[in-house]
């Protein structure tokens, strides 16, 4: 039986920022940086002309000099904030008060608090004490399609129930200008801050995708790939040269899976440019097929689990036919990919 999800409400950081804005502040304080020009010239080619902060960027916990307590406090906040917002949008475009809701799932990884995410919106959005939970603190990029998996699972266990969905990522925190390596430079441009919620169950309330089936797979010997970092002067995220390819190495086994026809549609993490364009050659796609994702990577960045509940709110405005065979793919660190075999329904 399929559990359908309800159209994507995506809140996002009250900042824009442009990609030059992140080029002046790059060049003032890194001035005598030896490889300044190379790191201006892939910041500017990272594929993201804007993105939103839920502060500005010269603000302590950004730019400025705030110690790890300051930057997770600060995280946790925003993100709370933005999930609560995007919580309500998904549940009033659904026509569902929050005592309606028999599950919640979370993905957040930005920040740190006990409790999380989940035991918070609880409380704010007025969700039934009984409401059961699920928290997923440590997946990055791949959290909201490994959060979509879990609900699913979730309806197909106790059908008729609804699950709320909510992803909420303030990734501006790992913008500190204690890294200063070409590969953190880059990731400065390239994250945003938001926050997306949905809503599944096994009765399509309207358009959407229906989920049909699910694959998570981690990539041996990949640990060095991404990892976060927790310092004195806040969170950090480094990545090796090994990251580069970390998702063509992964696709193999994403195709093993999803077999050899070739999907009407695809909703891909907008992780970059490369990674959008090697999971659409792999699928058989074309890049006019996948806009959506290069479109919300190109407005708003890098949204790390809440990136596939963006494009897939992209996609509502221009949908699928009725019925259409489609796919969504996300990685994250692990190095771990999940995907959803999916269908349209009009």
């Amino acid at each position: 039986m399929p559990a359908y999800v309800s159209r994507p409400q995506t809140i996002f950081g009250d900042h824009k920022i442009t990609t030059a804005e992140i080029a002046d502040d790059i060049r003032e304080h890194h001035p005598d940086h030896p490889r300044l020009s190379a790191i201006l010239r892939v910041v500017g080619n990272c594929g993201v002309r804007t993105r939103y902060f839920t502060r500005p960027i010269e603000s302590p916990g950004i730019a400025g000099k705030a110690g790890i307590s300051a930057r997770a406090e600060t995280a946790f906040q925003d993100s709370v904030t933005m999930a609560e917002r995007a919580a309500h949008a998904a549940l009033d475009a659904a026509g569902l008060a929050a005592e309606d809701i028999d599950a919640i799932v979370t993905a957040h990884v930005t920040g740190w608090a006990v409790p999380n995410l989940d035991v918070h919106l609880v409380a704010r959005l007025g969700l039934r004490p009984t409401v059961r939970r699920i928290a997923l603190t440590t997946l990055a990029c791949a959290g909201g399609t490994q959060a979509l998996v879990r609900a699913a699972d979730l309806v197909a266990a106790r059908p008729g129930s609804k699950v709320l969905v909510v992803a909420a990522e303030v990734i501006s925190t790992v913008y500190n200008h204690a890294d200063t390596t070409i590969e953190s430079m880059i990731y400065k441009a390239l994250f945003g801050d938001s926050a997306s919620a949905a809503v599944l169950s096994s009765e399509a309330s309207g358009p959407g995708i229906g989920i049909d089936d699910s694959f998570e797979y981690v990539l041996p010997q990949s640990l060095d790939r991404y990892q976060g970092r927790i310092a004195s002067d806040g969170f950090h995220f480094d990545s090796t040269k090994r990251a580069l390819t970390a998702a063509d190495d992964v696709l193999p086994a994403v195709m093993d899976w999803h077999g050899p026809q070739k999907p009407d549609f695809a909703v891909i993490h907008p992780g970059s440019p490369r990674i959008i364009s090697d999971t659409t050659t792999a699928l058989g796609l074309t890049p006019h097929d996948s806009r959506h994702s290069t479109e919300t990577l190109a407005d708003e960045g890098n949204l790390g689990g809440v990136s596939v509940l963006r494009v897939l709110e992209r996609t509502h405005a221009a949908p699928p036919a009725d019925g259409a065979r489609g796919v969504m793919v996300a990685f994250g660190p692990g190095f771990a990919t999940a995907a959803l075999r999916c269908h349209w329904q009009a």
